[in-house]
């Protein structure tokens, strides 16, 4: 499959989620399938809920370090497919897709599904660790590949509402046009000024962010190590997420419960599995956005409260 398949064309949204909304007001009509790989960015269920796609939802687990399963997405692609979504890497856990697994993914689709486009978004490629290679974005590997981003988590400035759409298919790209036109007509000239300014100097700005990534991911490495025995988690790929467990011989059902109800009183904000499709063991936890003096206190902090949980 050739690394490029044509030239790649540029919509710009008001942040990725005017985008998730054109694309699947455009690609789907009710009664269509479309297959959605969760956990995901909330409105990404949303827009295709509202264009009335009946969803089939393919759910990744911490058990299974929320790899990206072809098969099962496979199993779920039918004639009335006409949108599959996924995002890499992913949120919550910073997990990410491989090319050749999605090079495997447009070959099944081919067969099973050969009206149906694939979403990626990609809003944390760029939030790489250190001197990590960044991953080619996917955009232009094939036709049927519309990806997504912005500006407001890689590049932390989600105040521009700015992101964009790559769309390599002409009538949908004309269709995306004509619908952003007629709902928003155009994106703040300003924001998208100064997001162009952004993007000119992207390494600039991109640079001191991994490497602060690359500080806080090995604190947190370090700290999870010395916690083993009571917690365990799936290492991400990139971005400033990832989730965690608590050992179930550890914490029994009390103890996962007294870890909820004693987490506030330590001034900690951890996501709880049961908002993302997981249990109340799991956990997000956002280890990029503290200053790095404060994150080590935070995490003492998660120490204390799970001490208080198994007392």
């Amino acid at each position: 499959m050739p690394a490029r398949c044509r030239p790649i064309i540029i919509i710009t949204t008001q942040g990725t989620a005017l985008g998730l909304f054109l694309l699947a007001f455009e690609v789907c009509r009710p009664g269509d399938e479309a297959v959605l790989v969760t956990p995901c960015f909330p409105p990404n269920r949303n827009s295709l809920a509202g264009a009335g796609a009946s969803i089939r939802e393919i759910k990744l687990s911490f058990d299974s370090g929320y790899r990206l399963d072809v098969d099962q997405i496979a199993a779920s692609l039918s004639a009335k497919t006409k949108l599959v979504s996924l995002a890499s890497p992913q949120n919550p856990s910073g997990v990410q897709a491989s090319r050749s697994e999605i090079e495997k993914l447009l070959i099944l689709m081919k067969k099973q599904a050969p009206d149906a486009m694939l979403f990626i978004d990609e809003t944390y490629r760029e939030a790489t660790y250190g001197a990590d290679t960044v991953p080619d974005s996917l955009a232009g590997l094939d036709a049927r590949i519309v990806t997504g981003a912005s500006v407001s988590k890689a590049l932390g400035a989600p105040g521009l509402r700015t992101g964009w759409l790559t769309v390599a298919n002409a009538d949908l790209r004309s269709r995306l046009t004509v619908a952003k036109m007629n709902i928003v007509i155009s994106g703040s000239v300003l924001d998208e000024t100064l997001a162009t300014a952004l993007l000119r100097n992207r390494e600039a700005v991109l640079a001191p962010r991994r490497r602060l990534l690359a500080g806080a991911l090995a604190e947190l490495a370090a700290w999870r190590q010395c916690e083993h025995k009571r917690i365990e988690w799936v290492r991400p790929n990139a971005g400033a997420l990832c989730c965690l467990r608590l050992h179930s011989d550890i914490f029994d059902d009390a103890a996962v419960s007294r870890f909820w109800s004693v987490l506030p009183h330590h001034d900690l904000q951890l996501a709880s599995g049961t908002w993302f499709g997981e249990s109340s063991r799991v956990f997000r936890l956002g280890f990029g956005y503290l200053p790095p003096a404060r994150l080590g206190p935070a995490l003492s902090a998660l120490t204390s409260v799970m001490n208080a949980a198994v007392t």
